[in-house]
């Protein structure tokens, strides 16, 4: 397990908080392996009944920890612990409650079109900069995200990539609701303590029969859109952008 995890079950909640806020809780390979390992564990342990995914800091997620990625460029397991976290959190059979304090970018917003209720904080903040980065999306944004919002908006939050807030994310249906900040806790322990209480098996297999999108649809869909991000970190236009963003500049796409 990733010493950038912190993982208690306590009350029939399995609580995994992300441990890295002087990075934002940006997500490194081993952290990816953790998560999985740890939605795994909580999953088949017959004590759980709910999932709390949150982080500790001010920052829920703030992506992938581009260090970490460019060094894994050249690897040819570069994608295989995002895409099985992505495979995992997609097919739990248990609820999971995803509480986001702040700043969500990338990853840390596709991964909670995997969850069944988001609360966030009114100081949260969301970001999909596929395209700002030479990349493409992932976690199954581009089947979930058109189907959410239609083309035209999934196409404005996927290309044109920019910041939204947590009352544009609830009015798109990204997030469940939006919460005074100092409330956020407390409040998300209560939801998911609710969830807790409720009949587990007819839990679980309402979550199953009420996912409007096919499991195998969706599988298919992630392994696509990790062999096309894979192509795209190997591009000009992703090292471009990737360098621009060590070097604290704006990337210059100008020559492609």
């Amino acid at each position: 397990m990733s010493e950038h995890l912190n993982v208690t079950i306590r009350d029939r909640i399995c609580q995994i908080l992300l441990n890295r806020p002087d990075k934002k809780n940006a997500l490194t390979m081993a952290m990816y392996e953790g998560l999985t390992q740890a939605l795994k564990d909580a999953d088949a342990n017959p004590e759980v009944r709910v999932i709390l995914l949150g982080s500790t800091g001010d920052s829920f997620c703030s992506g992938n920890d581009i260090g970490d990625f460019i060094g894994a460029i050249n690897s040819p397991n570069a994608v295989q612990a995002p895409l099985q976290f992505l495979q995992t959190i997609s097919s739990l059979a248990k609820p999971i409650v995803a509480v986001v304090p702040g700043v969500a970018v990338g990853i840390g917003v596709t991964m909670l079109l995997h969850c069944d209720l988001v609360i966030a904080s009114d100081q949260a903040s969301f970001q999909l900069p596929f395209a700002r980065l030479g990349l493409v999306p992932e976690g199954g944004a581009s089947l979930i995200l058109p189907q959410l919002v239609g083309h035209r908006r999934a196409f404005e939050l996927l290309v044109m990539g920019e910041s939204f807030s947590a009352t544009t994310a609830s009015d798109l249906g990204i997030i469940n609701r939006v919460v005074m900040h100092n409330s956020l806790q407390d409040l998300s322990i209560l939801e998911a303590g609710k969830l807790a209480a409720l009949a587990p098996d007819a839990v679980r297999q309402s979550k199953a029969m009420i996912r409007n999108i096919s499991q195998s649809q969706l599988q298919e869909v992630l392994l696509a859109e990790v062999e096309q991000f894979a192509a795209r970190l190997k591009s000009a236009e992703a090292m471009e952008a990737l360098q621009a963003f060590m070097q604290k500049r704006e990337p210059d796409f100008s020559r492609f």
